[in-house]
């Protein structure tokens, strides 16, 4: 037995990830195109328009928030989502969306067992690194009915949130059979200073950093978000095939359609 995930992209690291019939919305933002926001170090501006509205989403019934500080993961759009569902985020992000009591704030490795329209599921925390100083999570799905994998261990679904490869997180292989890994790439960078062409930092993995995590996990499907609409990724569709091409990992792929419902497994 293994657990069931369709995905519907809906833009950068939004998307409706359906476990066992279980709906969950990871990183919810719903602004249009041409939208921006000054941060300072650097203007973000999203160039395409969400592949989905708040009115045509289905019954959403948890939402997966890597991170409430950062516009491009959660907007005023998203946000309108959050009132009333079981979310999981960090423990800064459950601060600031307080009072909503649903609002489940989880350190790295934390692991929470909960009832989602009538499953069991486990949600663990995953680690990351991101923007210094900031908050960011990733997250392991696993449950009940999931079955067993690879050397007898539980079946789980990982999405990594926004983060760079750390070698914290191969120890996901040791607990757990991926056989899903849903991954925010487009080796984004920011500015180190509030000088727009001073030094600047990576804060999502490449091509070559996700092909490498996925060897790591011993994952069977790799599935790529988070690469297109902003100006501070620096690969995007073309590139990251390339880049997986060059890995050996091509075969491994899962693209996703913008607005259209995937059968990953």
């Amino acid at each position: 037995m293994a657990p069931s995930l369709d995905v519907t992209h809906i833009g950068t690291a939004t998307a409706i990830l359906e476990i066992n019939g279980v709906k969950f919305l990871a990183d919810p933002f719903f602004s249009p195109a041409g939208t921006s926001w000054d941060l300072g170090r650097i203007v973000l501006k999203v160039t395409d328009d969400p592949a989905l509205r708040l009115d045509q989403l289905p019954v959403i019934d948890a939402v997966l928030l890597s991170h409430e500080d950062h516009p491009d993961n959660l907007d005023e759009l998203g946000r309108q989502l959050l009132d009333g569902r079981h979310v999981f985020t960090t423990p800064d992000g459950a601060k600031n969306l307080a009072p909503r009591p649903a609002v489940h704030g989880m350190n790295a490795w934390e692991e929470i067992e909960i009832s989602i329209a009538g499953k069991k599921f486990k949600i663990v925390a995953t680690p990351t690194k991101h923007v210094p100083g900031d908050e960011c999570t990733g997250f392991i799905v696993s449950g009940e009915d999931f079955g067993h994998g690879r050397d007898g261990l539980p079946n789980a679904i990982y999405f990594t949130g926004d983060t760079v490869y750390i070698d914290e997180l191969e120890s996901i292989a040791d607990k757990y059979h991926v056989c899903v890994a849903v991954m925010n790439l487009g080796n984004a960078h920011v500015s180190t200073s509030d000088d727009p062409n001073g030094p600047r930092m990576q804060i999502t993995m490449g091509g070559k950093d996700g092909a490498k995590l996925f060897r790591a996990l011993k994952a069977d499907v790799l599935v790529p978000m988070h690469y297109e609409s902003w100006g501070h990724f620096t690969q995007f569709g073309d590139e990251l095939r390339q880049a997986f091409e060059e890995e050996g990992v091509s075969d491994r792929i899962c693209w996703l359609k913008s607005g259209e419902k995937v059968s990953v497994l």
